[in-house]
């Protein structure tokens, strides 16, 4: 008896030992920087499963670590922030997975930031056609779909004024189509208010006044949806 409990004990032992390795080659194989991509689409999935026809604030880390208001018109307002999240971030497919078949009452989408920070960022053309893509797939979950300007950065921090002048280039071509682009894909512009600085805690994350202006332009977007 004490020989098959021992043997028992051991199997237990190697097909926990087995299991654990084999979960932990499955973890570090994932490609770097997936954990929290993976982390947050639970939490959305779960988020979402508990309310109806919800208003998504979809976008980067400025998003992510956004204060949104609990709701507006009836509507629940769910923060779909993904830290490091561009237009190439193919959000639409890790959305609306996690929508689970149900449409959002409106989708206001945040993005553009990490594509003009990225080392090579990417032409005016290739964003405006990844930010069209995005806006495509999104239209089929929703019937109210917005665009939200780009955000400045500002000198502060690592952000050094050279770094802050090349970055705003960039960001002033990415901003000149936002508007046509969104009339094409049946969005609407959300313009940002001016900023007075300093708005931002690092160059690029808004602090509390930057957020103000920021709150400004979703509550516009929320407004705009509800009518």
């Amino acid at each position: 008896m004490k020989q098959t409990s021992f043997g028992l004990a051991l199997f237990a032992v190697v097909v926990a030992v087995g299991l654990g390795f084999v979960l932990a080659r499955s973890y570090y194989a994932r490609p770097a920087g997936t954990e929290h991509r993976t982390a947050r689409q639970f939490v959305l999935y779960f988020t979402l499963s508990r309310v109806e026809n919800p208003i998504i604030v979809l976008g980067d880390s400025i998003v992510e670590a956004s204060s949104l208001p609990s709701g507006a018109c009836g509507h629940p307002i769910i923060n779909a922030g993904l830290s490091g999240a561009s237009t190439a971030s193919d959000l639409g497919g890790w959305l609306v997975p996690a929508l689970a078949n149900k449409r959002a009452f409106a989708i206001i989408v945040a993005l553009g930031t990490n594509d003009a920070l990225a080392p090579r960022p990417v032409t005016k053309q290739a964003f405006e056609t990844s930010y069209a893509s995005l806006l495509r797939e999104l239209s089929k979950v929703t019937t109210h779909l917005f665009v939200l300007d780009i955000p400045a950065v500002e000198a502060r921090d690592r952000m050094t004024p050279e770094m802050q002048r090349q970055v705003m280039a960039t960001i002033r071509e990415y901003r000149s189509v936002l508007p046509e682009l969104a009339a094409r894909n049946n969005a609407t512009f959300l313009p940002l208010p001016e900023m007075t600085p300093p708005f931002t805690v690092d160059g690029v994350h808004p602090n509390a006044e930057g957020y103000r202006s920021w709150d400004t332009a979703i509550s516009r977007g929320t407004a705009r949806a509800c009518g």
